[in-house]
């Protein structure tokens, strides 16, 4: 099977989401459309990437739902997570704990796991707005 992956960067704070949303629909619906799998990488670190996760899950049952996988990439384990392990599986397809990122520092351990999915994605999106912030590092 050929997987294609790829990996969502954006801020915690969007001030107008409707314009992102129509856009990530409009990407996320091409890619099941057109690609044989399609794994979805993404965060859970603010409004870019809970919009991402719902714009996927959305896109899936109106397209389709058999192609496709939406993966939390997490940089470390956390305590909600293991607070709401069950109700995180319900949400997301897979779940994964970044090896290079969990074992370092975790002050540094967002950008190390954002670093692992470029390196491991066919296509990368951004939304980035100012030159500040954890995506905007991921970009440069």
């Amino acid at each position: 099977m050929n997987i294609f992956t790829v990996a969502f960067f954006g801020h915690r704070i969007i001030d107008n989401p409707f314009p992102v949303e129509q856009k990530l629909e409009k990407i996320i619906r091409e890619l099941l459309h057109n690609k044989e799998y399609v794994e979805f990488l993404v965060g859970r670190d603010g409004d870019f990437d809970q919009l991402v996760s719902s714009t996927v899950r959305r896109c899936k049952r109106a397209v389709r739902d058999d192609n496709s996988a939406l993966v939390w990439v997490m940089p470390y384990e956390t305590a909600e997570y293991r607070d709401n392990e069950e109700a995180f599986h319900d949400y997301y397809d897979d779940i994964e704990v970044c090896g290079a990122s969990a074992v370092g520092h975790f002050k540094g351990a967002h950008q190390k796991r954002n670093r692992e999915m470029v390196d491991r994605s066919d296509l990368v999106v951004f939304f980035v707005e100012r030159q500040t912030g954890g995506a905007y590092q991921t970009l440069c």
